[in-house]
């Protein structure tokens, strides 16, 4: 059952024999308590590979500076990425046609970018923020994609026929995004619904040892048998539904 944050807040003090609460900054001590379910949630999160954080999303473009036409920046949220895509227009048509851009190594890009004629017609000099130059092709649509760093995203190719740079509209992209928390009593922590009990079983024995230096080893008994009940599903839905990637390059937070 799902819990929003003052109920798991209020069942963790009855736990405790504290003061009852109607909200989560009545007291410090229920301040304490929404702030170690925060930290026991990111934890959790941490842990293991949640299949519900995996969403779309789209990259963020240098819209509107023209000096660099295929740099992008992932998301400060993203944690993984499966695939890119980016919509590759027809020219006659002007019909959507999305396709997958494959992902390159940094040395292996920069070598096939190089290799290109810096003096040809459809050929851009590109001058990176490192003062790095990208001989960028600016009359087809992107093929390939590497990555500088954790979140620069560069593309070997453009089509000026359509716009003067990449759009990020233009782009459509799958992975893995980090959650937000803003506490608020109705609040629900996202989480699958199964998910709830082992928050609030590791929460409530963090706080015991926490806030009154008292073992609670019946929630840490109860998290224990959650956190094997949630590994044994997992490895279940895993294997009827597994979906295998090819590898796009894998981006993201360590």
């Amino acid at each position: 059952m799902k819990m929003t944050l003052i109920q798991m807040v209020q069942d963790i003090l009855s736990d405790l024999e504290s003061d009852t609460v109607e909200s989560y900054t009545d007291t410090v001590e229920s301040q304490q308590v929404a702030q170690i379910l925060q930290t026991t949630y990111f934890n959790l999160i941490d842990g293991r590979d949640w299949p519900h954080l995996y969403s779309f999303f789209k990259l963020e473009s240098n819209t509107g500076s023209g000096l660099r036409p295929t740099h992008f920046t992932l998301p400060d949220n993203v944690m993984d990425v499966k695939y890119i895509k980016y919509n590759c227009e027809d020219p006659e048509t002007t019909r959507d046609n999305f396709k997958v851009m494959k992902f390159m190594e940094p040395l292996e890009f920069m070598d096939m970018l190089q290799a290109r004629d810096s003096e040809a017609d459809n050929v851009q000099v590109v001058t990176g923020n490192s003062g790095t130059k990208y001989n960028i092709i600016d009359n087809k649509h992107p093929t390939y994609y590497t990555t500088l760093g954790e979140t620069s995203i560069i593309f070997d190719s453009y089509n000026d026929f359509f716009d003067d740079q990449m759009l990020d509209s233009n782009t459509q992209c799958y992975g893995k995004i980090y959650p937000t928390v803003t506490l608020a009593d109705s609040m629900y922590f996202n989480l699958p619904v199964d998910a709830f009990s082992m928050l609030l079983s590791e929460a409530k024995a963090v706080a015991s040892i926490t806030l009154k230096q008292v073992a609670n080893p019946k929630a840490e008994q109860h998290s224990q048998t959650q956190r094997r009940r949630m590994s044994q599903e997992a490895w279940k839905i895993q294997e009827r539904t597994a979906i295998h990637y090819n590898n796009y390059g894998r981006l993201g937070k360590k």
